[in-house]
């Protein structure tokens, strides 16, 4: 079983999301919120299951989709480091997984 961590910058991001829903409906992104968690939760029995991000090629990183947020992801053999979360209608900026 794979730990799952989040790094600061994928929970800001997440955050950012939900608060930007929240102007408009409070109990929305508290449910995207729980479902984005219980999905991420699912990759500490299936660290692979995520698919590669077409926009990165051959590449380490892996995505899962809950929408409308994408899930970046790398897992290096024992934990899964959440690296960013976006909106799925933005452009991935590749930078965003490297800080």
């Amino acid at each position: 079983m794979a730990e799952i961590v989040w790094t600061e910058p994928a929970l800001a991001d997440l955050d950012a999301i939900a608060d930007h829903i929240a102007i408009e409906d409070p109990a929305a992104a508290a449910g995207l919120v729980g479902r984005v968690l219980d999905h991420v939760g699912q990759l500490a029995d299936h660290p692979q299951s995520g698919s590669r991000p077409g926009e990165l090629g051959r590449s380490r990183y892996r995505q899962i989709v809950e929408p409308p947020c994408r899930v970046f992801y790398r897992f290096d053999g024992k934990r899964v480091l959440v690296l960013h979360v976006m909106r799925s209608e933005r452009r991935l900026r590749r930078s965003r997984l490297l800080r």
